[in-house]
């Protein structure tokens, strides 16, 4: 469920997808968390949506210096609220 035309490529937009995420606006049903990580078969990095079993609901690749330096972003949510 990653569409690799779809990455992630600034904080800002990684703070807009966790927020689309949080508010429903994807249409997600049973989100229990997100998460960064990275692609077994080749390494390529990705934020995850995970249902309460954690399996994968959604993906979104994103760029290296995102997955660096978007971890406090996905592991505290985002600051603003809409």
């Amino acid at each position: 469920m990653i569409n690799d035309n779809d990455v992630i490529r600034t904080l800002e937009e990684l703070e807009t997808f966790l927020i689309l995420v949080e508010n429903g606006g994807l249409g997600l049903e049973n989100v229990a968390g997100v998460a960064l990580a990275t692609n077994n078969s080749d390494g390529r990095p990705f934020v995850a949506v995970l249902d309460d079993r954690h399996q994968l609901l959604l993906g979104r690749w994103v760029t290296q210096e995102v997955f660096e330096n978007g971890k406090d972003l996905v592991r505290k949510g985002p600051g603003k609220t809409h």
